[in-house]
């Protein structure tokens, strides 16, 4: 079986495969710390509530961008699993070209995302990844990577608003009912989400403006279904973009 690793700087994501179907799926706070025993000790655990057993995993493959985290999740696949995995890199993913001038800036979330994206929806797209930042990723018509716009979080500019402003509470993420509010909470749940999908908007229609074909915006990432039905910018909203783009290129490594 293939468990896919998919380690954010906040969330991380893990997925058992039996063949091409996913069994399982868990999520879990991102701790660049966490060793390779704590995560073979909660996985243990998950596994076990899912009928499965650290045994059962014969191959894995990683997507990660907490550069300490790289060594523990290494050490899980080899003390635990007893395989080599398979970590994604610009250098190291099949089949997708590059197409900025240092290939190795390119995040390895970003690169996964693109093979997913153009696996299940063709090219050109543009994916809007919204997480710690909100990524917006060209993929070509072949599949290329090419570029993109990075901006912060929409969690990360509510908390910014709490930290800097003595006053101004910590609130949750909701859509509100109305744009403009009338109290200090109304008030911040409308300018971060309103303003988060005039940024999305902004900045997919200047991206298609500026790119010589038409194109489909995809929304991916932990936050993405918040702006589901509050924008006409965005074709599809896919909560599991990132974890098939994993799949998917073990199914490349394994056709080659």
């Amino acid at each position: 079986m293939l468990l896919a690793f998919d380690v954010g700087n906040t969330n991380s994501a893990f997925a058992l495969f039996e063949g091409e179907k996913p069994v399982a799926r868990w999520r879990t706070a991102t701790s660049a710390s966490r060793t390779a025993d704590e995560y073979a000790a909660w996985l243990s655990q998950l596994m076990a509530l899912s009928g499965y057993a650290l045994k059962d995993v014969t191959e894995c493959v990683i997507s990660n961008v907490v550069p300490q985290s790289l060594f523990h999740l290494r050490n899980l696949s080899r003390r635990y699993f007893e395989v080599e995995p398979f970590v994604v890199t610009a250098a190291t993913i099949p089949g997708v070209e590059v197409r900025i001038p240092k290939p190795a800036e390119a995040g390895a979330d970003r690169l996964v995302n693109a093979v997913g994206g153009f696996a299940k929806y063709g090219g050109p797209l543009v994916i809007v990844d919204s997480g710690t930042a909100t990524n917006f990723d060209i993929v070509g018509a072949d599949g290329g990577f090419e570029g993109g716009v990075i901006s912060p979080g929409i969690n990360l500019s509510m908390q910014a608003l709490h930290d800097a402003a003595a006053q101004l509470p910590r609130v949750a993420i909701e859509r509100p009912a109305k744009v403009i509010g009338v109290d200090t909470i109304g008030a911040m749940q409308s300018g971060v989400f309103w303003g988060y999908i005039s940024l999305i908007e902004g900045v997919v229609g200047r991206i298609k403006a500026e790119y010589p074909q038409p194109m489909k915006v995809v929304a991916t990432g932990g936050v993405a279904s918040l702006f589901e039905g509050a924008t006409n910018s965005i074709d599809h909203f896919d909560g599991d973009l990132t974890i098939d783009g994993l799949f998917e290129i073990h199914r490349r490594l394994k056709s080659a």
